[in-house]
């Protein structure tokens, strides 16, 4: 059976083209009743011609019995004939053709060793000799008295009878098989448009009856496919659809399969209803657990502040001590602090909506970023502002010279929030990469969003590293130059930010071991008007 599936080439060789279910059903069949219509054609065409040629034969053994006998013309053995017959000599005497033969017929008869008659019947009822080379293939025809298929010369296929009169002298009768053969090539034609016909019919029919019986499959596809187009990452979950009823009896194959989806289906619902049960409850536990870590921590700080401002009576040790303490405080209370925005980004609490002007956040954010890492390269690209003023100790230009026909950079959004983007993504790059490395920050915006792209030509990011880049408490390793107390939040805090006001993030980095120079971007869309 022919590939119904077929293949594809590959650079590894070639690949199963996947089939639609219907389509493989509809060649299947035709190809059975392809199959089975060529079979029973062929058999019956092989019995027709069998019977054909049997019949053939049989009138030649007579044919040859009469001539073997002696009786070699039509006319009665008594030698009177009849008066009301054909005219003697005319075309359609029978006395002129050997008993037993007619159109078609070839006969050799010999006597006393000599060959006394080689004649062929043509169709048109004309008596012509055979030559030298079709009696010589008439000789050859074994002298067994039985039909031997035979090749004549100009005249095509016989079969043929050699026998041995009474008399001991051999006589040879042949026939053609042209009209057995023209007979089962009409037959075979009017068999083939027969059978052409009925695969067609079979492909319509299977065709229709394929198409009626998958219908409820495609209507479970549907539903399939509603479930797949729900939010189940995060979020409450809302109750999943099933499938309908009536596409779940498991009597039928199809509902069979409706079934099986929807037990899978209730197992998705309950296993996200209680993941979400639990993030709703580490959520709180962390809300609660940094709230009340604030004030502890707090305390700390004073205390240790309250101590150092006698230094006088504090041993050199313990006031290193108190530096270090003091330290871990405050990078406590950063962690913390980033926890609790976290818990309320995740809390869906609102944030506040007013007109942000990203440029100006941006000179800011470059400014503050090249006061906390002046060992790095900082540069400011902002659309229509190339003939400001750069303030070299900044690498920013002044945020009261941005001309107020610049492009339109301003989205809607919470400014403080939008802050704590720039801030996290600098400070990213600036812990992340060693010293040196240059840092561009750059805003474009089209007619429905700002973008916001923080590039840097530093080492980039391993490959194995990149897609848990935006999970919590995520850190770069070595390879990253880590040389802060990261916690693992900051990319995490920008995609809730970035997410609450409906805009996207995409992280790109390539490595030394990667084509193409290395370094990470970040950019971030954000849409101008967000509800």
């Amino acid at each position: 059976m022919p590939d119904l599936g077929g293949t594809r080439p590959t650079a590894t060789g070639t690949e199963r083209r996947p089939t639609a279910l219907r389509r493989r059903l509809v060649l299947v069949l035709a190809v059975v009743v392809l199959l089975v219509t060529v079979g029973l054609a062929v058999a019956s065409a092989v019995v027709l011609r069998t019977q054909l040629v049997a019949q053939v034969d049989h009138e030649l053994r007579q044919a040859s019995d009469r001539l073997a006998h002696g009786d070699g013309s039509a006319q009665p053995p008594d030698g009177t004939g009849d008066a009301s017959g054909p005219e003697p000599g005319g075309p359609d005497d029978p006395s002129r053709f050997p008993a037993g033969t007619g159109p078609g017929s070839a006969v050799l008869r010999y006597d006393g060793g000599e060959l006394v008659l080689a004649e062929y019947v043509a169709p048109d009822l004309q008596r012509v000799a055979l030559d030298d080379a079709q009696v010589a293939a008439l000789e050859a025809v074994p002298a067994d008295g039985a039909a031997h298929d035979v090749d004549l010369p100009e005249l095509g296929s016989f079969r043929a009878v050699h026998r041995t009169t009474a008399d001991g002298q051999p006589v040879v009768v042949a026939s053609s098989t042209a009209q057995v053969d023209a007979t089962v090539e009409r037959y075979v034609l009017v068999e083939a448009a027969l059978g052409a016909a009925g695969v067609l019919a079979a492909v319509l029919l299977g065709t229709w009856l394929v198409r009626r019986s998958l219908r409820p499959l495609d209507d479970v596809a549907a539903a399939a496919g509603r479930v797949s187009e729900l939010e189940l990452a995060q979020g409450e979950i809302d109750a999943i659809p099933r499938v309908p009823d009536d596409l779940t009896d498991e009597r039928t194959e199809v509902g069979q399969v409706g079934a099986a989806l929807n037990r899978m289906l209730e197992n998705v619902e309950t296993s996200l209803q209680a993941r979400h049960d639990s993030e709703t409850q580490v959520r709180r536990f962390v809300a609660d657990a940094s709230h009340e870590l604030r004030t502890p921590l707090a305390s700390i700080r004073g205390y240790a502040e309250l101590v150092r401002r006698s230094p006088d009576d504090v041993p050199p040790a313990t006031a290193r001590s108190l530096d270090r303490i003091e330290a871990e405080a405050v990078r406590m209370t950063g962690l913390v602090e980033d926890l609790l925005l976290l818990a309320r980004l995740d809390a869906g609490r609102p944030l506040d909506r007013a007109p942000v002007d990203l440029a100006v956040l941006a000179v800011d954010a470059v400014t503050d970023a090249h006061a906390a890492g002046p060992d790095h390269d900082w540069a400011l690209d902002l659309p229509g502002a190339d003939d400001l003023d750069v303030d070299p100790a900044s690498g920013a230009p002044d945020p009261d010279d941005l001309p107020d026909d610049a492009v339109d950079l301003e989205v809607t959004g919470d400014e403080a929030s939008l802050r704590q983007v720039l801030a996290n993504l600098l400070a990213n790059a600036r812990t992340h990469t060693p010293p040196g490395t240059h840092v561009d920050v750059r805003l474009t915006a089209d007619a429905d969003a700002v973008v916001l792209a923080v590039a840097d030509d530093g080492p980039g990011i391993p490959a194995p590293l990149r897609p848990t880049l935006l999970r919590r408490f995520t850190r770069g390793d070595d390879a990253r130059n880590r040389t802060g107390g990261s916690t693992g939040l900051g990319l995490a805090i920008v995609d809730a930010i970035v997410t609450a006001h409906g805009g996207t993030i995409t992280v790109t980095s390539t490595t030394a071991d990667e084509p193409g120079p290395t370094g990470t971007t970040v950019a971030v869309r954000l849409p101008r008007n967000h509800p």
